[in-house]
């Protein structure tokens, strides 16, 4: 389906959950533990998606939170897998729940991985996620290479003075194996817009000079790809602040609770869940229409926007 500015929309990101098991500086540190009673069920989950599949979708990310927290994931996967129209299911996942687990996904039908790690120094690492392991993330890495995943995205959030003095290791984990190192502006989805730690695309190009800008893996990517002369595998440079991809955005969001979001730097949002209680999908469809048709031309972020929700519940 097209929306009004002729974006044709194939990718939908579904959010399992707002649950998360890490509190990051730039997502939900002030945050309290995330309701567990307003999420979607798996069949409610799979309904959406077959809607969505049938007005031409076919692309499903999974996200939360931290998708890996529900019980039901496994077969919320295979579910997908089975609807003809969707041709690849993939998930980000903060990777704390990942090791031991990379084998099942791929057997349920997991396509790839894309996993946040915004240090590579264990203290520093524990310190932006509240907690968390990094030793976990890199077994998990590991272990979903060995699983037969061709290709894992690491997402790194930068910010001045914190981790920006990194980016020279995370790109020399491209050298040798297919990780892309997606480094990501960040975006005034938390209290406040934090201007002062984004760190922009341009900044990172003039610091590393060397990389190589390469064509794109498929059309309407937020990412420019770059590569170092040499290396196995990729740079992406995600800036909407100041280098925005809106032109040619082709995705959606459900979040766990039933809401669409259509951009996710606007706050306008469209209800599933009454829809979701009617017989036949006729008035799902209907209201996914109605959302896509409203898609903005951009996202809002510079426009004095105001989010009134976080990352981890819109759906990283």
């Amino acid at each position: 389906m097209n929306d009004r500015f002729g974006r044709t929309i194939t990718y939908l990101r579904l959010s399992l959950t707002e649950r998360c098991t890490l509190k990051c500086t730039y997502c939900r540190a002030a945050e309290g533990d995330c309701p567990k009673k307003s999420e979607l069920t798996r069949e409610e989950l799979l309904r959406i998606t077959r809607a969505f599949a049938k007005i031409g979708v076919n692309k499903v990310r999974l996200t939360g939170g931290e998708p890996m927290l529900r019980r039901d994931l496994l077969p919320i996967i295979s579910d997908i897998r089975a609807i003809p129209q969707i041709q690849e299911i993939t998930m980000t996942t903060n990777g704390q729940h990942l090791p031991g687990m990379s084998t099942a996904l791929k057997a349920a039908g997991l396509d790839r991985l894309n996993i946040s790690v915004d240090s590579l120094k264990p203290e520093k690492f524990a310190k932006i996620t509240g907690g968390g392991s990094l030793e976990r993330v890199l077994t998990g890495i590991d272990e979903a290479f060995a699983a037969g995943f061709s290709s894992v995205k690491l997402n790194v959030v930068l910010l001045r003075g914190v981790n920006d003095d990194e980016t020279e290791d995370f790109i020399e984990l491209t050298k040798d194996r297919n990780i892309q190192v997606r480094f990501i502006e960040y975006m005034p989805l938390g209290d406040t817009d934090r201007a002062e730690d984004r760190v922009t695309g341009a900044e990172l190009l003039q610091k590393h000079p060397e990389l190589v800008e390469i064509a794109p893996s498929y059309k309407g990517q937020p990412a420019r790809d770059y590569q170092m002369p040499g290396y196995v595998g990729k740079v992406g440079l995600i800036d909407p602040m100041s280098h925005r991809f809106c032109a040619d955005c082709n995705r959606v969001r459900v979040m766990s609770d039933g809401m669409l979001r259509s951009c996710l730097g606007c706050n306008e949002e469209f209800s599933l869940k009454e829809a979701l209680e009617q017989p036949d999908d006729d008035a799902l469809i209907e209201q996914i229409q109605k959302a896509i048709a409203q898609k903005p031309s951009t996202h809002c972020f510079d426009t004095g926007f105001t989010a009134e929700k976080t990352m981890s519940r819109i759906g990283g």
